[in-house]
């Protein structure tokens, strides 16, 4: 898992250009937008980031997943829930699949939001 993490902190900071961000304590994030929904909620979150839980690695795949059907069927064996992709080893995962989902995250949060930094 240590190995897994750490080679998810240099492949997010590669494919954002930003350096590690911890958001409480469990959290590694890589930039920041700011979010304001229909009914005046607003605030800052991270553009994409990973977390070691129990259960799983956590990835935040911020777009969510209903764009990425073919590539969640070619990723390898994993879970997903809105905007979270869990996955036991990054070695059971396609390393290919999970970059172009990433990259494709982040265009369209940069389309959707302001970013921050």
């Amino acid at each position: 898992r240590k190995a897994d993490c750490s080679a998810l902190l240099e492949l997010m900071r590669t494919l954002t250009g930003k350096e590690p961000k911890m958001w409480g304590n469990s959290i590694v994030g890589f930039g920041t937008y700011h979010y304001k929904y229909d009914s005046g909620r607003e605030g800052t979150m991270l553009t994409t980031g990973f977390s070691n839980r129990k259960q799983a690695i956590t990835l935040y795949i911020i777009s969510g997943f209903s764009k990425y059907h073919e590539l969640l069927r070619e990723l390898g064996p994993h879970k997903h829930g809105k905007s979270c992709l869990y996955i036991k080893r990054l070695s059971d995962i396609n390393h290919s699949v999970l970059e172009e989902m990433i990259c494709e995250s982040l265009k369209i949060v940069e389309k959707k939001y302001t970013i921050l930094n």
